[in-house]
């Protein structure tokens, strides 16, 4: 895969000083294998360097224009009269109009009551901190941990694809189709099974293009596996082929225990969406019926002890409920989001 103008300017800029430390990161190597990313080890960590420098660089230059003497925006708003001295200034400029001419050049024409915002001193140790260490911190280690959620999320794919993955292989084999056969039937239907056809296709590769013969390319595969169900079936198929056991009784066996583990998942999941629908009904229906109520009686009735303002109603029954509802949507929809395939 061709690099993007980024990764090649990264590369080139500090590419040469990390190549020998990336290639040597064998954890690094392996990541990158089990997250399919198509760049080397010193692209990525030369990438994640360089970008996250300019991240580092762009807060530098948020601070410089906050905090920038005379034009920064700290200045900027400093210089603009606060507005609670405005009405004084006003009534002293029309009573004093001959001091005001004499001090015409000066802020506030000489008002003694004048004075200036006064920028949040909180800001003023917020920002630097945020810009100059929290930001480029939390940038560098995101950067550096996107090979481990790639792997993470290819993961949790091929454990959603492998039962029926695992289902195809016993068909093909039960009709006595050969593993290298197996193994491009799935890398040519990736739209079926996912990230299970890539790794495949991995395997395929090296067995008609490498040269490697098929127990060596399987083992190949082991090693980048993102998924330990991935993993343990493949190693079942070295042991097998080793050992000259039956391969068809082998895939038939292993999709049966993974549509077991499927359906165990599916059942949990199914489960959380029940306990869901029952809190929903206490807290998004339920509740707000009797919280609207007590606070319409409590408005009613509110004296000197108990005030309830009309404003903070409206808060809770426009912002609050609906509030409720979309969070509750939100998290079925991520729950579901994450059994889609």
């Amino acid at each position: 895969m061709e690099l993007t103008a980024w990764q090649k300017i990264c590369h080139r800029t500090v590419g040469k000083i990390v190549k020998k430390k990336a290639r040597n990161d064998k954890e690094l190597c392996k990541t990158l294998e089990q997250g399919a990313f198509p760049v080397m080890a010193d692209v990525y960590l030369a990438t994640n360097i360089v970008t996250s420098i300019a991240v580092f660089l762009i807060c530098i230059g948020v601070i410089a224009i906050v905090f920038f003497p005379a034009i920064g925006v700290i200045a900027i708003y400093e210089s603009v009269q606060d507005p609670d001295s405005e009405t004084p200034c006003k009534i002293w400029e029309y009573w004093n109009p001959e001091k005001k001419a004499a001090n015409y050049d000066q802020p506030g024409h000489g008002c003694p009551d004048y004075k200036t915002l006064e920028f949040p001193t909180y800001l003023k140790i917020l920002i630097p901190v945020m810009c100059g260490l929290v930001i480029p911190l939390l940038a560098f280690r995101y950067f550096k941990g996107s090979a481990k959620r790639m792997a993470k999320k290819r993961g949790m794919q091929l454990e959603k694809y492998l039962p029926y993955a695992a289902s195809y292989t016993a068909a093909m084999s039960a009709a006595n189709a050969t593993p290298s056969k197996i193994f491009r039937s799935l890398a040519l239907n990736e739209d079926i099974y996912g990230d299970i056809a890539y790794d495949s296709s991995l395997i395929y590769r090296d067995v008609t293009l490498l040269g490697y013969d098929l127990l060596t390319a399987i083992k190949l595969s082991v090693a980048r596996a993102a998924s330990p169900w991935l993993t343990e079936f493949f190693q079942g198929m070295v042991g097998t082929l080793t050992s000259g056991g039956n391969l068809k009784l082998y895939f038939l066996n292993r999709a049966e225990h993974y549509m077991r583990e499927n359906r165990t998942r599916l059942q949990v999941f199914l489960e959380t969406l029940a306990m869901l629908a029952e809190s929903y009904v206490v807290v998004a229906v339920a509740m707000p019926l009797f919280l609207i109520v007590m606070l319409v009686i409590m408005f009613w009735v509110s004296g000197s002890g108990s005030q309830m303002s009309e404003s903070f109603l409206y808060t809770i029954i426009m912002g609050v409920i609906p509030a409720i509802h979309v969070a509750y949507a939100l998290l079925v929809w991520t729950m579901s989001e994450e059994q889609k395939m």
